[in-house]
């Protein structure tokens, strides 16, 4: 395993086939500051390069768990120009609207599970993120909010997309025009988060134990659970089944199952092998 690279928004840690990542900037509330935005993606590229991760848990620090973007992205004029003409300032921000999209899509192109560990408040763009996760935990004092629509904008960067694959239409449409907050408990009810728990290092363990159940079934088989698990969230089902038939014939071989039944018989835990690491084209 090689060396993970540091990170101003972040701190990473593996152990045990689990990549923990935690936000550290807890006296900015964790906001999502321009260097958040370039470094997640970064990190879920290192975690897949870089080490034996076979499942992240992202979690956070101080009070909130993020109180979402950092005014600071926007209130650059190198970033965002906001004179010249106007169509060409359309363009430009459309494109930086689809590099920050692409940021939090990263959650979901990476191909380990991504388990999200919510404590305090998360703040719009903090729930586009989480809601790019495989799975969500929460503690008692968790809450959610569109923050967005309160500041006079639409969201742009993924809760209007996913949040209702994930709740009902008619909830997400309240949330989205109101920009309320919504607890825990209305969470967990409505199906947003897997379980709440009393305090931070409560639900920390039970994830980690999650994680762990996680990274002990074949790598193989649990990124082949996220890749059916997302195209059928965005396809029919018959075009599901069939790209599942398509997958299977040309991914599916006995080795797992075969140490899955030996290990089994000898009442072992079974031992399988690392996926090969995604790597940049032709890198040696």
């Amino acid at each position: 395993m090689s060396d993970l690279a540091t990170y101003e928004s972040f701190n990473v840690e593996v152990k045990d086939y689990i990549a923990h990542v935690q936000f550290s900037r807890p006296e900015a509330l964790n906001s999502m500051t321009k260097a958040f935005w370039t470094e997640l993606p970064r990190c879920m590229q290192d975690i897949e390069t870089n080490t034996d991760a076979r499942v992240i848990v992202i979690s956070s620090t101080g009070k909130h768990f993020s109180a979402g973007m950092d005014l600071g992205v926007f209130s650059d004029p190198n970033a965002v120009p906001m004179k010249g003409d106007p169509g060409r300032m359309a363009e430009n921000l459309r494109r930086i609207v689809l590099q920050l999209q692409d940021t939090l899509t990263s959650l979901e192109k990476v191909r380990l599970p991504v388990l999200a560990a919510i404590h305090g408040g998360c703040i719009g763009g903090a729930l586009d993120l989480v809601c790019a996760a495989d799975s969500r935990y929460c503690t008692e004092d968790a809450y959610f909010t569109i923050k967005e629509t309160e500041l006079g904008m639409t969201a742009d960067v993924g809760t209007l997309q996913r949040l209702p694959k994930l709740m009902p239409q008619g909830v997400v449409r309240e949330l989205a025009y109101t920009g309320r907050k919504f607890t825990c408990q209305e969470a967990q009810q409505l199906g947003f988060v897997n379980a709440t728990y009393a305090n931070q290092e409560a639900m920390l363990e039970a994830v980690m134990a999650i994680a762990g159940q996680i990274a002990a079934n074949s790598p193989l088989a649990v990124t082949g659970c996220k890749e059916m698990l997302n195209y059928s969230r965005d396809h029919s089902v018959e075009d599901s089944l069939r790209y599942m038939a398509t997958w299977q014939a040309g991914m599916f071989r006995p080795n797992d199952m075969m140490k899955t039944f030996q290990a089994k018989a000898q009442k072992q835990a079974p031992e399988y092998d690392d996926l090969l690491p995604v790597k940049p084209l032709f890198e040696s």
